[in-house]
């Protein structure tokens, strides 16, 4: 039965409440609407206040909440209503009421979350993609508040015949309240029931406690759960939550040069080098899968401009055969919608993401929207870049920092023209099987634009993702994931301290998480952080395992997993040796056979990632105490497994010192945990089991075994 709220008022019904109380229209302003009889304020989540969705994957779970109360001493309930895309109630209960009748109750119940606080919430699940909608209702329960008032009045003896017949009243009213569908066999017997209750309510014959103690039956209980008497319904505005597929959440990123693989160098130097080729990168493929990964992510396949091109270690003066930067895109062999010819065709191309796909994983392609100067726009469409006072095009900059082989585009100009461009190229490619797009840069270009380009792709395309490489500005960053973005970068590359991630982390996993999605890269061709340069191995494993078992995506830029730590210069984040300048051949073989390197860690992760739906989320984190600094515990938990065997929960603990050994005590949070008292944990990296409990001993030498990654399991 639809639910409307009996508090509604147009705006010149309000004009003449008000005119009436003294104010004229003149002191209106723009009110066009009174407060519900039951507020219903701040309902979460709401992006924007609401102008914007919130978003989701399919099958996550998030918190609906919202501040309610009433005026007075009467009790209050209130309910989640979620809509499915197609207007149904698809979604669901993270925890659905077991009052054991079933039915189709659009009704998800809500909890006050803190006495005292007014402030109600419940968890829900969004069950498939699309755009899901949903709103909050609050209503005065009078079957609640007769039952306070009676537990207090009939044991005192206080007006105990009236508290009976009003209860009795009170369930006729909810009796005829149930709808009488033909042959519907559970809303008959619910109406006997009560009426069977109101009977025995009105019996003289029974103990006033005896006829109290009817009406608090369970099942009874579960009735008015399933068909509630509603006083004075109020309603929120409905808002919006956008649910695209579970890879927009979850997954493992490995980011690799194909021109590094299988490239031939004379060691001499005689001879130019010959570039590995889409063909010679896709043998790593098996290796990558074998890793565990979900997608593999390539720099710029596109042609490469010579003008200015630069050389090893970012030299102004690129010597004959260095390569040159992926970035610097364009040359006569075409632009953005073109394949470099030392790569090979487009034909190879699609071959590479064939073999992908057969081993269960997606090519992310970089876009990055600027040119070289041998670019096949500068000379067709000249308009599009920014002119200087010289005559001469502006090269990149971020002062010091200077790009003299990369043109920016520059958006103002032919905005139109630059549209139609993009949206072809962006269209090409996915024609050709990429559907996911690491995007260069995005905050240097205008918001509109972004919004504009991803929102028409998303009306033809849902599962077309995007990632924001923004390094950047809190306020653009987390702007540009609320118009469309599906992931972001973030500042986890720098944060390495317990203390700094836990705030962050607490900011990335609360509000932020209606609308932003964090990828955690533990290092990129752009980034060799200090704590990697100096920490050693254990640096390595200690950055994935935090990378890995905090956000739901991660990911390494290749070489990671050999622990490649040398930087250009002391003080410097970039590597010495930069693949984005020159060929970085690596003798994977050699590696694996000589024992270097942590990819055998990185793969048990990344099998602890995927053999833990608790992994696959990132609303559900929480942290747990420690009386050393040096430490970090935390844990995820879902308690809807897919299966619906039991709740899954991993708990970590980690040393971030990668120099020696620590100990500590860990204090558990044991409901965040699901527990009540005792655990059983059992280390996913070694097998080893142990028994916790609130208080527990910790011990970590980073050189042998930096973390525990903890399966947990109750004590029966």
């Amino acid at each position: 039965m639809p639910v409307r709220s009996v508090h509604r008022a147009t705006s010149a019904n309000l004009e003449q409440t008000w005119t009436r109380a003294g104010m004229n229209s003149a002191a209106l302003g723009s009110v066009t609407s009174v407060i519900g009889r039951i507020p219903i304020l701040d309902v979460e989540p709401a992006v924007d206040c609401g102008r914007r969705p919130a978003r989701a994957v399919a099958g996550e779970t998030f918190q609906v909440s919202a501040t309610i109360f009433r005026e007075g001493h009467g009790l209050v309930n209130a309910a989640a209503v979620l809509r499915d895309p197609r207007g149904g109630t698809g979604g669901r209960a993270a925890r659905p009421f077991a009052g054991g009748l079933g039915g189709s109750s659009p009704l998800i119940y809500m909890r006050e979350l803190a006495p005292g606080t007014d402030r109600w919430g419940t968890d829900v699940t969004v069950t498939g993609e699309g755009v899901w909608r949903f709103h909050v209702e609050a209503w005065g329960d009078p079957i609640a508040s007769w039952h306070h008032d009676a537990a207090i009045k009939i044991p005192a003896g206080q007006d105990v015949e009236l508290m009976l017949a009003e209860g009795a009243l009170l369930f006729e009213r909810a009796a005829r309240r149930i709808p009488q569908p033909p042959g519907a066999a559970r809303p008959a017997a619910a109406r006997a029931a009560l009426r069977a209750l109101v009977a025995t309510l009105r019996d003289r014959g029974l103990a006033p406690w005896d006829r109290l103690e009817a009406a608090e039956e369970a099942g009874i209980a579960a009735i008015l759960r399933r068909w509630p008497l509603r006083e004075m319904v109020s309603r929120s505005r409905p808002l919006t939550v956008q649910a695209d597929r579970e890879r927009a959440l979850y997954g493992s990123w490995y980011e690799f040069f194909p021109r590094s693989e299988g490239v031939q160098i004379d060691p001499m130097g005689r001879r130019a080098p010959t570039s590995g080729t889409l063909r010679t990168a896709a043998k790593r493929l098996d290796a990558i899968a074998g890793m565990g990964f979900d997608v593999v992510y390539l720099p710029p396949v596109h042609p490469i401009g010579t003008t200015f091109r630069k050389g090893r270690n970012n030299t102004l003066n690129a010597a004959d055969g260095d390569p040159g930067s992926p970035w610097a895109i364009g040359s006569p062999d075409g632009g953005h919608d073109a394949i470099h010819p030392g790569l090979g065709t487009m034909d190879d191309f699609d071959a590479f993401v064939a073999r992908t796909r057969e081993l269960g994983m997606e090519v992310a392609l970089d876009f990055a929207l600027q040119a070289s100067p041998d670019h096949p726009w500068v000379t067709k469409h000249p308009e599009w870049f920014t002119t200087r006072a010289d005559g001469s095009i502006a090269y990149a900059e971020n002062p010091p920092k200077k790009y003299q082989d990369i043109y920016p585009l520059n958006f103002d100009n032919d905005p139109e023209g630059i549209y139609a461009e993009i949206l072809r190229i962006l269209r090409q490619w996915m024609e050709h099987g990429v559907r996911i797009f690491r995007v260069d840069n995005p905050h240097t270009k205008p918001l509109r634009f972004w919004e504009r380009l991803l929102g028409e792709i998303r009306g033809t395309d849902p599962d077309v993702l995007f990632l924001a490489e923004a390094f950047t500005r809190p306020a653009m960053m987390h702007t540009l994931a609320k118009i469309g973005f599906h992931q972001s970068y973030t500042y986890f590359t720098w944060r390495n301290g317990a203390q700094e991630l836990e705030e962050y982390m607490e900011e990335l996993s609360g509000e932020a998480a209606a609308y932003m999605r964090p990828n955690f890269f533990a290092n990129t061709p752009d980034i060799l952080n200090e704590y990697l340069q100096h920490g050693g191995v254990p640096a390595f494993k200690i950055r994935a395992v935090l990378a890995a078992m905090l956000s739901p995506t991660w990911g390494i830029y290749s070489g990671y997993e050999l622990c490649e730590n040398v930087p250009i210069r002391p003080g410097s984040e970039e590597y010495m040796d930069s693949e984005k300048y020159q060929y970085r051949p690596r003798d994977w073989e050699a590696a694996a056979r000589d024992g270097v390197g942590i990819a055998d860690y990185i793969t048990e992760l990344n099998r602890i990632r995927r053999a833990h739906p608790a992994l696959h989320r990132l609303r559900n984190l929480r942290f747990h105490g420690v009386d050393q600094p040096g430490f970090l515990c935390f844990s995820k938990r879902v308690a809807d497994v897919p299966s619906g065997a039991q709740d899954d929960t991993v708990l970590v603990v980690a040393n971030l010192d990668p120099y020696q050994v620590r100990e500590a005590t860990v204090w558990l949070d044991l409901p965040a945990l699901g527990v009540d008292r005792e655990l059983i944990v059992t280390d996913e990296l070694t097998g080893e089991s142990y028994r916790w409990g609130h208080a527990n001993y910790v011990r970590l030498d980073p050189a042998t075994r930096p973390a525990h990654v903890f399966s947990v399991t109750p004590l029966q």
